[in-house]
């Protein structure tokens, strides 16, 4: 036995064939689709969206860039378009919009980049050696309680929505107590958010539950008829923060044939503001054993968090990962489904749910003002009727007229008169 494990030692030595070669042959051929990534945020930031004032090949201050991802493998960014809570019953969908345009900006103007609509066109891209893009909207408030307005950024190439971010909404609950708006007892998912959910599926948006609460999270697993995703969450089981998902939620994430993508942000990995590698890993571990290894995904979180960790400080580290999770005896085919075969799964199944929905119309449910609450929020009603005076009646109005014009010819007739004189 210890002959074999010396054997084992050397065999990488002798043939030259070391693990990270194994990692670049493995991450060539099944290339990262990362399910989470906050670059618009930072260049609104950084950059006030402007575009022109730098080069996406290397862009300080940031974890990512074109030479990064392209170093650690990435080849399908999900850029999330995210504006902040504080725009919710504002100008959030204005602002959602100027961030769908940064995305598509950049994923236009460089020829690195390839923005996607598809499971079709992201396995195509992959083939024109191009990073695919894939946009999606990063909390619910961005629509603002509107299905419309969830169809139009469907046609500006939205992907993927998250039901809330850090506050609720008024049809769905967030994990985070950061914002104490619409708070409401045992209705996590209203009746319009199920049709938010509705509409997804018969659209062909993925559902992202990733700071939605435990609650909004089951209901939706309840009612949606599409595989969902938690496109940056991790285990509650390893790190309690209210972020990442306890074990009956992955239970329930696996019949619904869904996804979670391992978040990489410290809080979430370790519980502390420093992590390292193997916090990391154990996420890996722990959620392969509940639920296998075709429910895992990766969803960074670079730009969108503040540490991470050692190691893994930036898009281009990702590699390193992949080479623990080899040395913890995870197989090719385990990381070839975590590193894009499940997020394709998952993608296909929501195109082809839509598809037999397709015989649906556009929903018209519209959510009750009353649950809005929202004073920016304009009520369409016929404009009111001028009053008259209590004394005054129409009748006795149209009375008025002719003794008014009698007098007023008679005041015409006089200054003629007096002006003969």
């Amino acid at each position: 036995m210890r002959l074999l494990l010396v054997l084992s030692l050397l065999c990488p030595l002798v043939s030259g064939y070391s693990e990270r070669d194994r990692v670049h042959d493995l991450m060539s051929k099944y290339p990262l689709i990362d399910g989470h990534n906050d670059l618009a945020l930072q260049l609104r930031i950084l950059h006030d969206n402007r575009l022109s004032k730098i080069d996406l090949h290397n862009v300080s201050k940031v974890a990512t860039d074109i030479t990064r991802l392209q170093a650690g493998h990435v080849q399908a960014q999900m850029f999330a378009v995210y504006v902040m809570c504080g725009a919710q019953e504002k100008d959030a969908v204005r602002l959602t919009l100027e961030q769908i345009d940064v995305v598509r900006r950049m994923c236009t103007e460089y020829q690195d980049f390839e923005l996607v609509t598809s499971a079709k066109e992201l396995k195509t891209s992959e083939m024109r050696h191009k990073i695919a893009c894939l946009i999606s909207i990063e909390g619910g408030h961005s629509i603002d309680s509107s299905l419309p307005a969830l169809r139009m950024f469907y046609q500006l190439g939205v992907r993927s929505m998250a039901l809330t971010h850090t506050c609720n909404t008024p049809w769905a609950e967030s994990s985070s107590k950061v914002y104490h708006v619409y708070q409401r007892h045992n209705n996590s998912l209203t009746h319009f958010g199920k049709a938010v959910v509705e509409e997804m599926n018969r659209l062909g948006m993925i559902v992202d539950l990733s700071h939605t609460s435990w609650d909004t999270a089951g209901a939706v697993l309840k009612h949606s008829k599409a595989p969902v995703i938690f496109s940056h969450s991790s285990s509650h089981s390893i790190c309690n923060h209210s972020r990442n998902v306890p074990d009956w939620l992955l239970q329930e994430l696996k019949k619904n044939r869904g996804l979670i993508m391992v978040n990489l942000h410290n809080n979430f990995i370790s519980c502390r503001d420093d992590a390292n590698i193997f916090h990391v890993a154990d996420h890996f571990d722990h959620i392969k054993k509940v639920i296998g290894a075709e429910s895992i995904g990766i969803g960074g979180d670079f730009e969108g968090a503040i540490s991470f960790p050692q190691g893994l400080e930036d898009v281009s580290k990702y590699p390193a990962l992949i080479q623990e999770l080899l040395q913890r005896n995870w197989t090719e085919n385990d990381l070839a489904d975590v590193l894009r075969r499940n997020f394709l799964r998952v993608f296909e199944e929501v195109e082809r749910v839509r598809d037999k929905l397709s015989v649906n119309l556009p929903s018209e449910v519209q959510i009750p003002i009353e649950e809005v609450q929202n004073p920016c929020r304009l009520v369409l009603r016929p404009p009111a009727r001028r009053r008259l005076p209590s004394d005054q009646t129409p009748s006795s109005r149209a009375d008025q007229r002719p003794k008014d014009l009698l007098i007023l010819a008679l005041v015409l007739l006089l200054q003629r008169l007096l002006k003969m004189e």
